[in-house]
């Protein structure tokens, strides 16, 4: 296993500071990378050539061949030239913070779709740390003023093989780019077609979303074991940060013609990458399309209401923030007590998905938003029509059925649509 170093910098005496150095240590070892030493240091500003101080490079350089690591790790984005600089002075790779996510979501993409979203990501990183490399290469035919060079400057009209083959390089980069973003385009329109079809379908759709590792996964799990009892359908959840990256839409089915898709879209954190917020523009559309969010919440983390304003500003991003909202806070049953569990409170739910606390409540809830529009009617349908008494059982709630003389009466609830294209059968409408 790889040993790294992390470093930080507390600016102007950062009061998170101290919780996005232990982010960073998850992020290190949920890139399988053992954690050997941190260095962190005060500062008012950055340095310029370093992001440390010089004597705190030196001291991190210590650190490397007193601990033997093969890699110092920083909190934040480092510059082209600020990653150059440090890489030549410490003599092992250098990572930022962006760095370590892109090479976690590089191990952890499984579909193609991901696997190209996190290689359109890297490339748009590396580019302009490739072109920031020039002026670190050497120049064949000298600088102007040298010999070599026929004219004024001579030296300036000879590109040199170092200069060359960046250039080759970062012509192949963006043409790799251009081939990616093609790709993604045309899954994106099957996508598109994929959504529309879910749309058409009438059912609504709902939205896991929220930090990285605050349980949504293991809240589509619970649910498919509770209500669609389906092992096959599950997906993997794990306790770390990012365990899986490719969104999963699966339906939701209680049993009484009132079902939902869930979807489970990839976890946020401070400080995504603004590439890779791009870069899965398209599967984070699911969370964008959505009938309803469900933003799930570790509530024992002491940090939750910050994750909370981070998965709000990235929503934010995706112009995502207008879609009604549920609040699953999610592992209360670890700093509250189990008796006062399950507890609703407005469009919040303190719940524990893993244990399976809260979750007929959690349904009633989403229910209520998604079902809002539906309404209470009696129906007396003649028996010549047995399709419609068929149809509707199958698409509303009937709560009782009765056959009469002239025909079986249906006590539902319905979509407002329904009603209107039965209303000749309608006996009596009770609102919602």
């Amino acid at each position: 296993m790889q040993k790294a170093i992390l470093v930080g910098v507390n600016l102007n005496n950062d009061p998170d500071f101290e919780y996005s150095m232990e982010e960073l240590e998850s992020l290190t070892k949920a890139c399988e990378m053992e954690v050997a030493a941190s260095a962190v240091q005060n500062l008012s500003a950055v340095n310029n050539a370093f992001y440390i101080g010089t004597g705190k490079v030196e001291e991190v350089k210590n650190l490397v061949s007193l601990l033997e690591a093969d890699c110092v790790i920083f909190d934040n984005s480092l510059t082209p030239s600020q990653q150059r600089n440090l890489g030549k002075e410490l003599e092992v790779t250098v990572l930022d913070r962006t760095n370590l996510i892109l090479e976690i979501f590089e191990r952890r993409a499984k579909t193609k779709e991901a696997r190209l979203q996190v290689e359109s990501a890297n490339l748009q990183y590396m580019l302009p740390r490739l072109v920031g490399m020039r002026e670190a290469l050497s120049r064949q035919g000298g600088g102007a003023g040298a010999g070599g060079g026929s004219g004024a400057g001579g030296g300036f009209a000879n590109k040199g093989a170092g200069e060359k083959k960046l250039e080759l390089d970062r012509r192949k980069i963006e043409k790799r780019i251009a081939e990616l973003r093609r790709e993604l385009e045309a899954i994106e329109l099957d996508r598109q077609t994929q959504r529309k079809r879910r749309k058409d379908s009438d059912l609504p759709s709902v939205a896991l979303v929220g930090y990285t590792n605050a349980g949504k996964s293991t809240l589509l799990n619970k649910m498919l074991d509770t209500y669609m009892g389906n092992e096959e359908k599950k997906v993997m959840e794990k306790d770390m940060l990012f365990a899986t990256l490719d969104t999963t839409v699966r339906r939701i089915s209680p049993g009484d013609n009132r079902d939902f898709l869930l979807s489970d879209t990839v976890g946020f954190i401070d400080k995504l990458p603004h590439t890779l917020v791009k870069a899965f523009r398209s599967t984070l559309a699911e969370a964008c399309s959505a009938d309803l969010l469900l933003q799930v919440v570790d509530f024992s983390d002491p940090h939750h209401r910050e994750q909370m304003k981070v998965t709000q500003e990235t929503l934010k991003e995706l112009k995502a923030e207008q879609i009604p909202c549920l609040y699953v806070m999610n592992k209360a049953d670890l700093v509250m007590e189990e008796d006062q569990l399950p507890k609703v409170v407005g469009d919040k739910i303190y719940m524990s998905a893993k244990r399976g606390i809260g979750l007929e409540e959690l349904l009633f809830l989403i229910r209520n938003k998604l079902f809002a529009g539906y309404v209470n009617c009696t129906m007396r349908i003649p028996y010549t029509d047995g399709a419609a008494v068929s149809w509707l059982q199958e698409n509303a709630v009937v709560k009782s059925v009765s056959y009469e003389a002239d025909g079986v009466v249906l006590v539902l609830q319905c979509k407002v649509s329904d009603a209107g294209r039965f209303e000749k059968y309608m006996e009596a409408s009770e609102g919602n």
